[in-house]
C-alpha cells in the first residue's frame, strides 16, 4: 500500500507498523529502503527473509543525526566525526565498530556496524518520529527495498512492484541521487573506500583531512567488513547487461543489422539501428544526472522485455565512478 509520505498521517502510520515489527517502504535520497526497528533482531529478519538477502549480509543502519551515532558505534576516529561534519545528512555511509549487544543482525553478525544519515525530507522526518515514539526506535535498517541482487528502486511505484500491496510505501516522489550511498570503512585507523557513490574520493579526502585508503592496499590478515553492495554480481536486471565503448557499439549493430534480437541500447554517444526490435535511449552527459535515472532505466527496459541491455561504458572521470560500479557489477554473470 502505497501512502502520501509527506503527510503527517503517513508518517504516524509507518512509526506504528515500525513498532510492531513490521517493514515499511521508504524514501531517501539515494534509492528507495526496506526498513525495520535496526534493534529488533525478529524486525530485521523479516527484511532478510522478504528480500532473499543472505543473514550474513550487512544492513545500513539509517538514523536522524549525529547524535544518535553512539547508540550503535563503540567508537568514532576523528576522521569519522569531520566527514559527517562534511556530509551528514547525505549519501554517505561509515562502518564504525559496533557495540556488542546493538543492531547485531542488522550487522550481519559482524563487530562493525554501518550508519547514515538520510537528506531525504520523508526519512529524516521518519526517523525523528521514531527517536520520539514510546519506546524510541534509535534507528531503522534499510537496504533497497528490492529482491537481492536486483536493481534497486527510485520510485514508491517500483518498491510496490517488488512487494505488492501488503508493504506500506512512504512515497516520497523519485530519488534525487539514485544510487546507493559511498561507503567508507572507518574500522582501520584510517579511511578506506568500499564502495563509490556521487561523493568523489578527492572530497571525502579532503574532509577527512587524508587520502582514502582502497582494500586492496591491506594485507589480507586485514580484511574489509562486509558491506552493502559489495558483491561483485549486484544490481542485475531481468536482462543480461554488457558494457562496451562506442566503436565496439556500432560494429556490434553493424554485424546485427536488421535481426538484431530484442535489444536495448543505453548511450553517450549517437548510435542508429533500423531493427524493429532495438530500444535506444540516450545516457546523460552529466554524472549525476546519469545516476539518477540509472536504474529506472534499467527497470524501464526490462519492462520493454528486451532480452539484452548495451551500455556504453562510462568515462574514466572520478564523478562516474559510482556510476561505473553500478553497471559493472549489473553486468556480472
Amino acid at each position: 500500500m502505497i501512502v502520501d509520505g509527506r503527510a503527517r498521517e503517513g508518517i504516524a502510520e509507518a512509526v506504528r507498523a515500525l513498532a510492531a515489527g513490521e517493514l515499511v517502504g521508504v524514501p531517501t535520497e539515494t534509492v528507495y529502503g526496506l526498513a525495520a526497528d535496526a534493534d529488533n533482531e525478529a524486525a530485521v529478519a523479516r527484511i532478510f527473509a522478504a528480500k532473499g538477502r543472505p543473514s550474513d549480509h550487512p544492513l545500513i543502519v539509517h538514523v536522524a543525526d549525529a547524535a544518535a551515532v553512539p547508540h550503535f558505534a563503540a567508537e568514532v576516529p576523528g576522521f569519522a566525526q569531520r566527514l559527517i561534519a562534511a556530509f551528514w545528512p547525505g549519501p554517505l555511509t561509515l562502518i564504525l565498530p559496533r557495540h556488542a549487544g546493538r543492531a547485531a543482525a542488522a550487522a550481519g553478525g559482524q563487530p562493525s556496524v554501518g550508519l547514515r544519515c538520510p537528506a531525504h525530507p520523508v526519512a529524516h522526518a521518519l526517523l525523528l518520529a521514531c527517536a520520539q515514539a514510546t519506546p524510541p526506535i534509535a534507528g531503522l535498517a534499510a537496504p533497497s527495498a528490492n529482491q537481492f541482487g536486483r536493481v534497486s528502486p527510485t520510485t514508491a511505484r517500483h518498491v510496490h512492484s517488488e512487494f505488492g500491496d501488503g508493504l506500506l510505501v512512504l512515497d516520497g516522489g523519485p530519488c534525487d541521487v539514485g544510487i546507493e550511498s559511498t561507503i567508507v570503512d572507518c574500522t582501520r585507523g584510517v579511511p578506506v573506500l568500499l564502495r563509490p557513490g556521487v561523493l568523489t574520493a578527492d572530497a571525502l579526502s579532503a574532509a577527512c583531512g587524508q587520502p582514502l585508503r582502497l582494500p586492496h592496499e591491506f594485507a589480507r590478515e586485514q580484511p574489509a567488513p562486509r558491506a552493502s553492495g559489495t558483491l561483485e554480481s549486484h544490481y542485475a536486471p531481468r536482462a543480461a547487461v554488457r558494457l562496451m565503448d562506442a566503436s565496439l557499439l556500432r560494429s556490434a549493430l553493424a554485424v546485427l543489422g536488421a535481426d538484431a534480437p530484442r535489444l536495448a541500447l543505453y548511450a553517450r554517444s549517437p548510435l542508429r539501428s533500423d531493427a524493429p526490435g532495438v530500444l535506444l535511449r540516450r545516457m546523460p552527459d552529466d554524472a549525476g544526472q546519469a545516476a539518477r535515472e540509472l536504474f529506472a532505466a534499467l527497470r524501464d527496459f526490462d519492462d520493454a522485455g528486451v532480452q539484452l541491455i548495451w551500455v556504453e561504458t562510462p568515462p574514466a572521470g572520478p564523478e562516474w565512478d559510482g556510476v561505473r560500479d553500478r553497471l559493472q557489477r549489473a553486468s556480472v554473470r
